[in-house]
């Protein structure tokens, strides 16, 4: 159940409403097998020009939850040393300045490396939307060939640009705010954080995202995580509210 995954993945206690909806309908255009079951090995959708349509909804697989680092070789994550105290010290006090526990946004490309479904809207090649069901935030990725900001004004999601190289979407992100959390375990980041994202759905039910994350203030050479996703056939996003006048953050166990 996603209410068990929230409880036990949470770094935060987060007072949050939840409202079904639609989860046993089934998910128009979803290919079948002879008993009824979603076909996830099928040929992956494709939009009118031939590009393969990331619609979907989508929930990260495997341990990514928490750490995204956690398949990585040891020095394959080489922090400058402010950077390491501060990973450090969030570890040692369990997370508990993490600020998706006052409601706020998780960001790239810790959005999608949680045990909520996002959803994503592809109907042109021109955008591609995201929607999140932790904190009920989006994400926008222009496909048009703009360039990022010169000057952007610092966001939690940054700014987020595409482009096709065959099959996969590349998508660079930047502009990002200085405190970044880059995932639960709390691996920081920096104002010049740059996320290069290369989007591929191999069948139907399966999607894969290579994410390399390049911050020199942070990390003294660019590295490079790849998360599993599978589409979540027959369900549908819950509500998900921070409510006002939250009252559990200052009750954390952490040191």
């Amino acid at each position: 159940m996603r209410a068990l995954r929230i409880a036990l993945a949470a770094t935060a206690l987060i007072s949050a409403g939840v409202s079904a909806q639609w989860l046993k309908y089934p998910t128009p255009g979803v290919p079948r097998t002879a008993d009824g079951k979603p076909n996830l090995t099928a040929a992956a959708p494709r939009l009118a020009d031939g590009k393969p349509d990331l619609s979907g909804l989508w929930l990260v697989q495997g341990l990514y939850i928490g750490d995204i680092t956690r398949d990585l070789k040891p020095g394959d994550v080489q922090f400058q040393l402010w950077a390491e105290e501060l990973y450090n010290k969030r570890r040692a006090t369990e997370s508990k300045d993490d600020p998706t526990g006052k409601c706020i946004v998780g960001g790239v490309p810790r959005s999608t490396a949680v045990p909520y479904p996002f959803k994503i809207l592809h109907t042109t090649n021109n955008i591609v939307v995201m929607l999140y069901e932790a904190v009920h935030s989006f994400r926008q990725i222009f496909v048009d060939g703009r360039p990022l900001p010169k000057d952007p004004n610092p966001q939690w999601f940054g700014y987020s640009v595409g482009r096709w190289e065959g099959d996969t979407l590349v998508v660079d992100s930047a502009g990002f705010n200085d405190n970044v959390w880059l995932d639960n375990f709390g691996h920081p980041a920096t104002e010049s954080l740059r996320v290069t994202e290369r989007f591929r759905r191999k069948d139907f039910g399966h999607l894969s995202v290579e994410v390399t994350i390049d911050d020199p203030k942070t990390y003294k050479k660019p590295w490079t995580v790849t998360m599993p996703f599978n589409f979540q056939a027959d369900t549908e996003m819950l509500e998900y509210m921070c409510p006002e006048n939250e009252k559990d953050f200052d009750r954390l166990v952490g040191k």
